[in-house]
């Protein structure tokens, strides 16, 4: 009964593994059909749900915060100022001497395009009443597990990185210094940067830290679900820093 038990418990618990599902890519470069819009599904879900977050007005993620900020002291769209970002930190890699993949490159544009078209469709919650301030933190929670949900689907294509992890897999193998050291590190040094600069830091931006490792764990526990049950593997981390956060 015991082991019963414990085997449905962690049925239920976040994956801390990369399931290897049916769909997944043998190279970084080559990608079947249904990989590549599992990919864009994934990375357009996730950019979606930063939108929510930006939408909430409550705070967002470090690297949104940095993106809006950038916004507000240069003339440019959030969208735009997200794939930016992207691109700097793929410039980044070069001495590090990381290898990007196609999942590398969708990972800037669409995640960016996401977001510049969510913002403009979703509706702003207004007005400063407690029901108000409920509906935010629930648009921000929704937010959390789209992003979760989008990464445990695009992290099992296995076409590479997005810029900002392979950044900071770059530093951990170059330095010797922990993932969970170098993430934090570059969060808290961008979040600082984006907030200086007008971004939101909130609550949302507290839910985003507590909740998004937890998020992307059910995210590729639903993955492997929607595969049958697909088996885990050894966790990359070249490939899935956030797992090891």
């Amino acid at each position: 009964m015991t082991r019963a038990r414990s085997g449905r418990w962690a049925a239920l618990a976040p994956s801390h593994t990369v399931p290897d599902t049916s769909w997944r890519s043998a190279s970084r470069w080559r990608s079947g059909p249904s990989t590549f819009l599992l990919l864009v599904l994934g990375l357009w879900l996730f950019g979606t749900g930063e939108a929510m977050l930006v939408t909430a007005s409550i705070g967002n993620g470090p690297w949104t915060v940095l993106a809006q900020g950038m916004t507000v002291r240069l003339p440019l769209s959030i969208g735009v100022a997200t794939f930016l970002i992207s691109v700097v930190v793929l410039l980044l890699w070069i001495p590090l001497r990381e290898r990007p993949g196609l999942g590398t490159i969708m990972n800037a544009i669409v995640i960016a395009a996401a977001l510049q078209v969510m913002v403009g469709v979703l509706p702003e919650v207004t007005g400063d009443s407690l029901l108000s301030l409920i509906a935010r933190v629930l648009m921000a929670l929704m937010g959390i597990a789209l992003i979760g949900l989008g990464s445990g689907i695009y992290l099992t294509t296995g076409l590479g990185p997005g810029p900002r992890d392979g950044w900071m897999t770059g530093i951990h193998q170059r330095t010797g210094w922990p993932v969970s050291a170098v993430r934090l590190g570059i969060e808290a040094t961008v979040l600082v940067i984006g907030w200086l600069l007008g971004g939101t830091v909130g609550v949302g931006t507290v839910l985003f830290a507590l909740l998004i490792g937890p998020a992307v764990g059910y995210g590729l526990r639903l993955a492997a679900a929607l595969d049958g049950g697909a088996p885990p593997r050894a966790v990359d981390d070249d490939e899935h820093p956030e797992l090891e956060a």
